[in-house]
């Protein structure tokens, strides 16, 4: 499988994560209140993966959600667009075979791999609609997408206080404790501007995958969907 040039594409987005890179795993762990670790759990029983089989995670990031998948017998490749994510994930993870790549245009050839994964990631592709193409285009038939993303909490007093603390508390908290804090402020604006489930699973479907389904995490802040390449 090709590598792509660490030290290319460069937009505002890349250079966005890249600065948040150093202290994004903690960030994250404490803006989740610690649901983060759970939900990466959830991702693993949904792919399923089997000894042996190649796996895409794509919006990798450092590592962290890629580590399991090795565990369990599994060949990984973490995947993203991020210079700086993948930098800091090589040093905490130097047997995972991190790979740089656009989620437009990812250099794997067709029918690479036998399940694909992204999660939190599919917001900050340019185009999701084209992602989820590339990610069917790679994927062999009979393989499983998964996609684990935020999305609409289902029960209405619980979304009010969650958009609360999206927009006002979520910012404050990350000028403590991450290494760029501007950053946040556009992930909460993006998590807010997101389809919802029934959006997402449509989506899903758009870019040809079969029966779209999704399974809601934590009374809806997250969403976990799951696809199958015909």
């Amino acid at each position: 499988m090709p590598r792509a040039d660490l030290d290319k594409q460069p937009t505002d987005v890349q250079g966005m994560f890249d600065a948040v890179a150093r202290r994004y795993d903690i960030t994250n762990d404490i803006l989740s209140l610690g649901q983060d670790r759970r939900w990466r759990h959830d991702v693993i029983e949904a792919v399923d993966p089997q000894y042996g089989e190649r796996v895409l995670d794509l919006a990798a990031g450092t590592g962290t959600s890629s580590q399991p998948f090795d565990d369990r017998g599994a060949v990984v490749v973490p995947c993203d667009f991020s210079i700086g994510m993948l930098r800091v994930g090589k040093q905490a993870r130097p047997h995972l075979p991190f790979t740089a790549g656009d989620g437009t245009r990812l250099p794997f050839a067709d029918a690479t791999f036998d399940a694909v994964t992204i999660s939190f990631g599919l917001r900050n592709i340019v185009d999701p609609l084209a992602g989820l193409r590339e990610l069917r285009r790679v994927t062999r038939p009979g393989g499983r997408l998964v996609v684990c993303e935020f999305s609409q909490p289902t029960w209405g007093p619980f979304r009010t206080v969650y958009l609360e603390y999206l927009m006002k508390a979520l910012p404050s908290v990350a000028r403590a404790v991450s290494s760029a804090p501007d950053a946040y402020v556009y992930l909460a604006e993006s998590i807010r501007a997101w389809p919802d489930q029934h959006g997402l699973a449509a989506l899903i479907g758009e870019a040809g995958w079969e029966r779209p389904e999704w399974r809601n995490l934590t009374g809806g802040i997250v969403a976990l969907h799951r696809a199958t390449a015909s």
